[in-house]
């Protein structure tokens, strides 16, 4: 495990000019002083490699050195052909190139390897794609493309959640897709922060650059920044009766969080449960509730009742019923 840990250390040297240990350690998933260890038995090895101190301080190789190695593992082999073109990259109009960059690696390889390659990819597929793609358009991906490669400051015309709309002059960092959507990673007067990319409205190049902040990784960056969107997103409390059949029904919609909670709450003798879910937005629990039927009843609050009752009166008037 450590030999396999000690040659990514080595790789990741190699490709980068200068590192800090805490960003190698974040990359490896170990700590700091096991990236010292690490770098210690390198250089016990042989690998010229050095660290200085200060604030242009950091990690590197001796300039122009290369290591020689090439060879890939079994394993290795195995998941670099399972590797297939995520539409993403078809948005940015890089399928093509990553596709011929796959056949160059794979023809690189040793005649053993190259065998290994084609058994496991007849054996393992990996499909990104949705059952119901419902990719969100991104009229500007293009323009932020160009603008993330040059280090371009642009001027953005952007609407929120909430319909607000304002024009802002930001350094574009990168860009990030999740689950098929689109952000941009940008720098702020405070500080980077991410925006969703169907919510830009308009984007301009500006004339100057702007130079990224010393350390700014951005998969470090996006881990942290969607950690504290869970933490610091909406709250809208629904306090739901269920009965057996209401609860199977909320199952089939709800996520993992709140399965455990179902499991947890307490049956009544009727054979009914009370639980509290978070839907996040009273218009979510609207649209998700209003589908499920009899069998879950809202308790609280009483707005929402309100809207359930004036929603079920409106259905009534337009298809009749008692």
């Amino acid at each position: 495990m450590r030999a396999d840990r000690l040659i990514s250390l080595l790789m990741l040297l190699q490709t980068r000019q200068r590192s800090t240990a805490g960003a190698l350690a974040r990359r490896l998933q170990v700590s700091e002083r096991t990236i010292y260890r690490d770098l210690d038995a390198l250089s016990a090895s042989g690998v010229p490699v050095f660290a200085t101190r200060g604030p242009k301080g950091g990690v590197k190789l001796v300039e122009g050195w290369r290591t020689q190695l090439t060879g890939l593992t079994r394993a290795e082999v195995h998941a670099l052909a399972a590797v297939s073109t995520p539409s993403a990259l078809e948005d940015l109009g890089l399928s093509a190139p990553l596709r011929s960059g796959l056949v160059k690696l794979a023809a690189a390889l040793p005649t053993v390897q190259q065998s290994v390659i084609e058994y496991a990819r007849q054996r393992l597929h990996v499909d990104t794609s949705s059952w119901f793609p419902e990719r969100e358009p991104v009229p500007y991906l293009a323009v932020l493309r160009d603008a993330v490669w040059q280090d371009r400051r642009i001027r953005m015309e952007y609407r929120d959640f909430d319909g607000r709309r304002s024009s802002r002059v930001v350094d574009p960092y990168g860009l990030v897709i999740k689950a098929d959507r689109w952000y941009l990673v940008a720098g702020t007067e405070k500080g980077p922060t991410g925006f969703r990319g169907t919510r830009i409205e308009g984007v301009r190049q500006l004339s100057e650059t702007f130079t990224r902040p010393e350390g700014f990784e951005l998969t470090a960056f996006w881990k942290e920044w969607c950690a504290k969107f869970a933490e610091r997103r909406a709250s809208y409390e629904v306090s739901l009766r269920l009965t057996p059949d209401g609860e199977e029904a909320l199952r089939q919609i709800r996520p993992p969080a709140d399965q455990a909670r179902l499991a947890e709450s307490r049956r009544e003798r009727d054979g009914t449960k009370t639980v509290t879910i978070d839907f996040e937005r009273e218009s979510i629990a609207l649209s998700q509730l209003c589908a499920l039927g009899r069998g879950v009843e809202v308790r609280a609050p009483e707005a929402l009742r309100a809207r359930l009752r004036e929603l079920a009166s409106d259905l009534r008037a337009l298809y009749g019923g008692a």
